[in-house]
């Protein structure tokens, strides 16, 4: 019977050794293999430089608007209103000057006219300019027909951005 329990006791270890190991092969097989790394290149040598900024609307600036019927063959408004006729001519002197007077400098300059009371654009012109120095640049518009009367804003853009604003009125 010693022989007996002997090998049961044998017997059972062995089993017990292939469990173990058996199990341990099993866990192996299951672990993910370890990610895989991107080399990562180094950064160039030497300082990072950046293209040069093409011209903008900051070396240009709006410096005036007015508005009026009539203007000088110096473009300025011979008289400034801010209240118009139905049938009038409206005209809008926008002044523009550059930070450096000697340099020209390319903008795009525009006048939105738009009647206020039902925020519908009348007109809208913009225009590619060369502009240089202070300048003055006159926006007109006309109406075969009468003005409805109202209140209405002319609106300076500069590169298409509204840079300056004037309320006025139609009776």
């Amino acid at each position: 019977m010693n022989r007996f329990l002997v090998l049961n006791a044998a017997a059972l270890l062995a089993v017990v050794a292939l469990v173990g190991c058996k199990k341990k092969e099993a866990e192996t097989a299951t672990v993910p293999p370890p990610a895989a790394t991107l080399a990562i290149p180094p950064p160039p040598a030497g300082p990072i430089t950046m293209p040069a900024p093409a011209p903008s609307s900051g070396m240009a600036n709006i410096v005036g608007l007015e508005l009026g019927t009539a203007a000088g063959a110096d473009m300025k408004i011979a008289t400034p209103t801010r209240a118009f006729a139905t049938k009038d001519k409206m005209i809008a002197a926008v002044t523009t000057r550059t930070n450096d007077a000697n340099t020209t400098v390319p903008a795009k300059v525009g006048v939105r006219w738009t009647h206020a009371d039902s925020n519908q654009t009348v007109n809208e012109e913009v225009r590619d300019l060369q502009l240089k120095g202070e300048q003055t640049w006159d926006f007109e518009i006309t109406n075969p027909e009468p003005w409805p009367t109202g209140n209405y804003r002319a609106e300076v853009l500069l590169d298409g951005t509204s840079v300056q604003t004037r309320t006025f009125t139609v009776k």
